[in-house]
Formats: C-alpha cells, structure tokens, sequence
C-alpha cells in the first residue's frame, strides 16, 4: 500500500491540470477535486480523486475512448452502481497517480463526496481527526489496501451522514 504523506500543495495544480483535460471530453460538465488530496493541511496517499460529472448517462458511456486516451484504464461501475470508475497509473512505476470516479449530474453520489470534502475542509479539527483514524488504519493494514479502506469506512459513512444531515437542515 502507498504510504500517507504530509499534504503536498502541488495535489491542488496536478489535479486541476488533469481536470482540464477532462474538459475537453464531451459531455463532461464538471471535474472536482475529492478525497484526502483535496483537504489542506492533511496526510494523504499522494493519489488525486476527481470526480468528472457528466451530462448524461449516455455521456459517460460514450466517453470512455476518450478517457482511454488520457491514459486511463477504464474500470465501469467497479462496484459501485451509477459510477464509471478510471484509474491512471505512472507507465514506468506502475504507482497510481489518479481515480476518477465518474458521475451523472444530479446523482446523490456527487452531493454525498461534495459534503464529506467541504465538511472537512471547513472544520480544520474533523480533518486532524480524519488524518489520525488514517494513520491508525495505515498501522494496522499497512500491506492491505483493501482492508485500509474497509478500516476508515465506518468514520467515513459516520461522517459523511452528518454532513448530508446538516446540508439538509
């Protein structure tokens, strides 16, 4: 598993640098920064998460000789129902540089990862506290991405309820 590494604020340019070859795909209407990259101040997997919002399902579905040509391995769903999930690795390392998980506007998906990252952002103390529930994930799977991810998923969801629970309010 790559290991965490103090905030870069380079993952801010790379991602929007990336973004704007998004942007040219048709049918992309937005790009966002997601995920750990996307909050200053904390650890992260140096892997940006964007999060490309197409016009339709039809959209998305067409674009993947696009996104292909980015340099992309396109993954579809990848298990998650409504997502068309990208992934671009480095060609000589073989290092994830960048997930691209895809949706279409309105979906609840984009609201969801929007809240949990604004959230963070704006309350400096819940993303320290988020950075440390990922050091003690790190520690205790530090061969296992899978289970890293599995470890934090329960803060996450906690989390990102209480997000979605204030947008509403």
């Amino acid at each position: 598993m790559t290991p965490l590494q103090a905030h870069d604020p380079d993952w801010t340019r790379t991602a929007a640098a990336e973004a704007a070859h998004w942007l040219a795909i048709d049918g992309v209407r937005a790009v966002l920064h997601i995920g750990s990259t996307s909050i200053p101040g904390i650890a992260a997997k140096p892997v940006i998460d964007l999060l490309p919002v197409f016009e339709s399902e039809a959209a998305m579905q067409t674009a993947r000789n696009a996104v292909e040509a980015l340099g992309y391995d396109w993954m579809g769903e990848f298990g998650l129902p409504g997502r068309a999930y990208a992934r671009k690795d480095d060609p000589v390392s073989g290092a994830r540089l960048i997930q691209a998980h895809g949706y279409v506007t309105g979906s609840p998906d984009i609201k969801r990862h929007l809240a949990f990252r604004d959230l963070l952002r704006a309350t400096p103390a819940l993303a320290k506290a988020y950075e440390a529930e990922k050091r003690r994930c790190a520690k205790a799977h530090p061969q296992d991405s899978v289970a890293y991810g599995a470890c934090k998923a329960p803060w996450i969801d906690h989390v990102e309820a209480a997000a979605l629970e204030a947008l509403a309010s």
